[in-house]
């Protein structure tokens, strides 16, 4: 019998994420054999009157792409799906990886010709021409990369993919509105000072529209704009490679230090272009049922009481290959911090302490969802 929770997940992202229309095309991106959902997302899609289009990809068959890819095979990939993704009203991918160490091994010089083609296709077109929405499916490879059984791991992914996202956006939209009359940002924490504006660059709330599982305010900054120091708390798991104690040093918006367990990789991933040690985002996570890292930027990112300050791509402010959301932890047990507003305390220790913004703190957001519940 198939699970319940696989349809009800389905008809969000279609009906909600990608709000598809009548006659619009959808392509529906499949990693690795998550082949239940994309039966339920093409019937969804159906239902709401969309032409569903369906590709299906292999990590292990990527790999090897990669290794022989030269300049002119990569051009003719990219002209080919950059085609295909012009021609697409919406886009959504589920990733279900068998292995999240499968592109380990592969020369510097050939993900950087990889990440260049991928970062055209998916920061230039797939981001600014479709309504997209991005997704991880759950199997043993993922559970045992969270620390849980699989029965756990399947537990709790369907119960953050399945919250009423409709609500939670409506409840960050003070959030949001705060965000759009504010310039400048001061962060201070435990190995952190940092300054920068925003001013202009915040849009309006976009919970569970852009990535399901959500819980994150997120907007660009203005790239020159961002002075001191960041250091993070939380472990990164990005191009293979587990990061652990990073810190970045940023003078008029460009990173000129970066330092963590993996310096030498972490700066040839800074490298990929001039614009990847610039900022593509700040974010503010605080999805109630999210309370520990679990080795996937796209759940930790929307962890309670974080924040993440991301190197690389904005296809307006910062265009980059690359987008690597570094997530640090403001709770009090993990040292605290504090994020001000044009001079104005806004979050303390992971906690918002304005009043029209404190519904979005774990205890009360919890209760919202609850009442709301799909």
């Amino acid at each position: 019998m198939k699970d319940p929770r696989i349809r009800k997940m389905a008809k969000q992202v279609i009906e909600y994420s990608v709000h598809l229309q009548p006659g619009e095309k959808v392509l529906i991106d499949i990693w690795d054999e998550a082949y239940d959902f994309a039966e339920e997302l093409v019937g969804a899609a159906q239902e709401a009157g969309g032409q569903p289009f369906v590709n299906l990809q292999s990590l292990s068959l990527n790999r090897q792409l990669i290794m022989n890819a030269t300049e002119e095979s990569m051009e003719a990939w990219y002209k080919y799906e950059n085609f295909r993704m012009e021609d697409m009203d919406a886009y959504i991918v589920v990733r279900k990886n068998h292995n999240n160490k499968t592109y380990e091994g592969i020369p510097a010089e050939k993900m950087r010709l990889y990440n260049k083609y991928y970062g055209k296709l998916h920061y230039g077109t797939r981001i600014t021409n479709t309504k997209w929405c991005v997704l991880r499916y759950p199997n043993d490879s993922f559970a045992q990369s969270a620390g849980m059984s699989t029965q756990e791991l399947e537990d709790f992914f369907f119960e953050n993919c399945c919250l009423n996202y409709r609500r939670m956006n409506e409840l960050a939209a003070p959030l949001n509105d705060l965000m759009m009359r504010t310039d400048q940002i001061a962060i201070k924490a435990p190995g952190t000072d940092l300054t920068f504006s925003i001013k202009g660059c915040c849009k309006p709330p976009a919970c569970g529209i852009f990535n399901i599982p959500c819980g994150e305010t997120g907007m660009p900054i203005i790239p020159e704009s961002a002075n001191g120091r960041i250091s993070y708390n939380l472990p990164s798991f990005f191009q293979n490679t587990l990061f652990e104690d990073i810190s970045l040093t940023l003078k008029d918006g460009k990173i000129v230090e970066a330092r963590s367990n993996h310096t030498e990789r972490m700066n040839e991933i800074l490298d990929t272009d001039p614009n990847a040690r610039r900022i593509g985002e700040f974010a503010m996570g605080f999805n109630p049922y999210i309370t520990r890292p679990i080795n996937d930027t796209l759940f930790d990112e929307k962890m309670a009481m974080t924040m993440h300050f991301t190197p690389g791509n904005d296809s307006i402010y910062n265009p980059s290959a690359i987008h690597w959301d570094i997530v640090t932890s403001h709770a009090r047990e993990m040292g605290g911090g504090e994020i001000y507003a044009d001079g104005v305390l806004i979050r303390k220790d992971g906690l918002f302490v304005l009043d029209e913004l404190k519904q979005l703190n774990p205890r009360e957001l919890k209760k919202e969802l609850e009442a709301a519940s799909l």
